[in-house]
Order: structure tokens, then sequence, then C-alpha cells
């Protein structure tokens, strides 16, 4: 269980409230109006910023005071982070070792998270050499060789078309799925949560509220979702 009981999250001048959980293995949508906190929360689930009141635990550890990379965490950015002078095969390597001094067993493990994600045979390219589709695929390699309990998605497919964004978005589900992860992802279009999400988790006025089901609050909007929504 993901929790955030009682938290104050700051980002400038800009403050968020959270007090919420989510159960293993769901896959929840955070989404409201744009500058409402969205990214705001997650970063702080992941340990970018810190939290000024509350805690953040999973499974009953506290994470509130751990660093980023020594929580149960992989977290899939809009840019996708993909490093041009590395090959495929190191910026997926990247997960498992910083610099890049990998085992045979994490060199194996690098394989098959790119065969996993359709790219079995291309760890030697440049991401240069690879479509938009083919480079979130590798961030997404990225992620799932880490093996974290919790995968925080900010968007990472807004920049795709409609098709390409629908097959990563059923891609992250069916990975998650499989490994038993837990999902929060950041999105701006309801129809990715219904795509996807078992749950909702609403970011406005200040305030991401307890997760609720899906077509649940997509269909009965509160005031603030269905102003966002049109």
């Amino acid at each position: 269980m993901l929790k955030l009981d009682n938290c104050r999250i700051i980002n400038g001048g800009f403050a968020v409230e959270a007090d919420l959980a989510v159960a293993p293995g769901v896959c929840a949508a955070v989404i409201g109006p744009s500058g409402a906190g969205k990214s705001t929360l997650i970063e702080a689930i992941a340990g970018f910023l810190p939290v000024s009141r509350g805690r953040i635990s999973w499974n009953g550890t506290d994470l509130t005071a751990a660093q980023p990379g020594k929580r149960p965490i992989a977290m899939l950015f809009q840019d996708g982070n993909l490093f041009p002078h590395l090959t495929v095969a190191q910026n997926v390597g990247l997960g498992l070792q910083a610099n890049l001094r990998l085992s045979e067993a994490e060199r194996g493990r690098v394989d098959a998270a790119l065969e996993r994600v359709g790219l079995g045979g291309m760890g030697g390219r440049k991401p240069a050499a690879l479509s938009g589709g083919q480079q979130s695929r590798v961030a997404l390699a990225r992620v799932l060789v880490q093996g974290r309990a919790i995968l925080l998605l900010d968007e990472p497919f807004a920049a795709l078309g409609p098709a390409l964004k629908a097959e990563m978005l059923d891609l992250v589900a069916e990975l998650a799925r499989e490994s038993g992860a837990t999902v929060l992802m950041v999105s701006h279009d309801p129809d990715d949560a219904r795509r996807i999400a078992d749950q909702v988790v609403l970011v406005a006025d200040g305030k991401a509220h307890p997760p609720q089901q899906t077509a649940e609050l997509l269909d009965n909007p509160p005031p603030a979702l269905k102003t966002y929504l049109g």
C-alpha cells in the first residue's frame, strides 16, 4: 500500500495537500487542470520534492526522508531522458548501474527487457536511429529492468500520435499486470484513464483527492473536474 498521510508538498510558491492511499497492483491515473500539481504529487512520491508535512510510506516502510534511488520506485519522464551518445542497450543498462559495468546476468536482463518491449536485436543502435515510439520503448525498458514495485509516469507518451500512445499505454498495462507493479500515471487526457486505469486521483484546488473508480468519477465528475473536462 502506497500511503500519503496528511502530506503537504511545496513546489516554489505552490502547495499540494495529499491524504490518500493506493493499493498494491492498482493502476491509478492522476488527472486535473493544468498547473493543479499533478507532477508535483508524483515528484514528491519519487523523492524529487520534499514534503513539508506528513509521511509517505510503502507497505509500512517510511519513505519520507529516503533518497530517490533508495525508494522502490521507477519513474518515466515526459522526454524519456535517453542519452544520444549511448546505445539503446547502454541507455537501458543505466537502470541497473550508473557506471554501466554490468555483470553477465545484468546484460541478460537488459536483453530480456528490450525483447519484452519489442526491441529485440536493437541494443546496438543509437536513439537517433529509432522512431519516437521506439525511443519510448527504450525508456520503458529502462524502467522495466529495474524491477521496482511502483511505476510513476509523467506523461511520457504525450508527444506520440494517438495510435502510438494507445499502443504504449497498453504495453504499460501489460507490464504492470505481469510484474504486479503499482502505477501512477499523470495524464491530461481522460481517455488515457479510461483505457488502462483502475482508479483516478483527482488533483484540483490544491488537493490530491483519494482514488475513486475510473468510470464512477469520469461519468459523474465533481465541479472542478467537470470544468476541466468541459
